[in-house]
Order: C-alpha cells, then structure tokens, then sequence
C-alpha cells in the first residue's frame, strides 16, 4: 500500500509540509510544480522553494509573498477571528463596515477563480472548514460570522492550496502522522497573550495525539494542525514500509533540533 508517513517532531505549518511534499516530487518536477503555482492567479501571491540547512540536514524551505512582502510569523494564523471589520465613513458622516476573508470568500475564491480539479478544491475547502469550525468554538460564534484575518490571508490560502495539490499528485492510499509536538510557552496575538497550543489549535487537536517538551515555541500552528487532521487515514508510529523517498520541510526558526517536517513515502507491507 502505498504509504506516506508525517514525523510532527518539530509540529507542523502549512509552508513546512509544503517544501517536505515537495521534495517528493522528481527533482525536475518540483520546479514546474512552483511555476504552475504562481500561475494560479492567487491574488497577490508568489511562492518561491529554496535549499535550508537545519542541524546540518539539507532541505526545502518554501517562502510565500503577498504582494511582494512576507508575513511576520509573529502574528502568524493568530490575528483572526469574529471582530476584524474595517469600518468605512462616507463623506456625509455615515458609516458602515464590512469583513474581508469569511469562509463565503474563501470557498468563492476556490470554487470559481482556482484552475484546480474539484477533487482538489474540496480538500481546500475542507481544511478551511476544520480552521473555522474551530474559530466559532473559540469566540463563540457561528462559523457565517468568522472572519480570518491572518489564516485568511492569501498567504495561508497559498500554504493551504500547495499541500493540497501536492497530496493530489502524490497520491498516497494511506497517510500516517506521528504524534504531534506542539511545542510550548505563549504566543502573542491580537487578542493579547495565549497559551502554546493557541486556543483553535488546541480545538483542531481534538482526537490526535499530541505532546508538549521543553522547546518554547509555538510549533503547530492552527493551518498546520487542520492539513494533518483532513489528510490523517491514522495516527502512530512509522509502520513497517519501504521506503523510496523522503523529504524535509524546514521552517524559519533555529533550535537545537532541526526545525523541520519529515515525510516518508513508500509501500507498507
């Protein structure tokens, strides 16, 4: 059976598990891969994969721009939620507002604008509704009236587009993740400062297995966390498979373990 194992050791983000699936592909592939991304019409968004050396492991690391700039990962998957309206005020002093990124955005954008077989936009709009539904558990609102602000971004519908598409191409029948470092200590956020995992997060961990060491970082984020839980056919161990290739996502940051997601292809017995 053909088998893709995910080693959450370092936790997991949509830009990580996009360069590990990436480097799945035959190296010729991967660069077509990238050109046909950037011709989607995502607006604004330009993706670009490039060599990283983490622990003296060589990788991918991919980078994602929204007109030409980086998000700040300081704010990453965190500034999102029922609250970000832009109020408007007219020349004779009325007003109105309106949000950008709901989930009837999101899916319109998917559905009607994405050259992307529907196979591969309903995963896209699955994973968005695993992010929401975990939103309206945390603000207390129906999941109409969540808005993302930062997972909304063109960025994370980048992130969350590529790992989709990969998967597709990739074709596993099975997919095991490993237990899932979360890593530890607070993040900041819109809201203020919240417990590592983040409140959605910890909702989207809701039946996987999940661990916590002494690594103060927020390792999984909330896009992260609803790719595995959509993809996951099981949780555990590697399984006994042979495998024929293997790819290292890296992330951004530096610690004494090498920042990165792990993906193992291969058939199992």
């Amino acid at each position: 059976m053909k088998t893709l194992y995910i080693d959450c050791g370092m936790g997991a983000a949509g830009d990580m598990l996009t360069a590990a699936l990436l480097e799945l592909l035959p190296e010729g592939a991967r660069t077509a891969f990238v050109e046909f991304f950037n011709m989607l019409g995502i607006p604004g968004v330009r993706m670009s994969a490039e060599q990283s050396t983490k622990c003296g492991v060589v990788g991918t690391h991919v980078t994602v721009t929204v007109g030409g700039m980086e998000e700040d990962e300081t704010m990453h998957d965190h500034d999102h939620s029922h609250d970000h309206e832009q109020t408007h005020t007219h020349a004779d002093g009325t007003t109105h507002s309106h949000s950008h990124n709901g989930m009837y955005e999101i899916e319109h954008l998917v559905r009607y604008h994405l050259p992307l077989s529907s196979k591969v936009k309903d995963d896209i709009i699955a994973v968005y509704d695993i992010i929401a539904a975990a939103e309206s558990k945390v603000h207390g609102v129906p999941v109409t009236e969540i808005h993302f602000h930062e997972v909304g971004t063109m960025d994370a519908v980048a992130d969350v587009t590529a790992v989709c598409m990969l998967m597709d191409r990739i074709g596993p029948e099975q997919v095991i993740v490993s237990p899932i470092n979360t890593g530890s200590g607070h993040v900041r956020c819109a809201h203020g400062i919240l417990p590592v995992p983040a409140p959605a997060t910890a909702n989207i961990l809701i039946g996987m297995p999940a661990y916590s060491n002494d690594i103060q970082s927020e390792l999984l984020t909330p896009t992260g966390a609803a790719l595995l839980k959509h993809f996951a056919t099981g949780y555990g161990n590697m399984p006994v498979m042979t495998t024929q290739a293997v790819g290292y996502g890296m992330g951004k940051k530096d610690f004494p373990v090498a920042n990165c997601v792990r993906v193992m292809l291969g058939e199992s017995m």
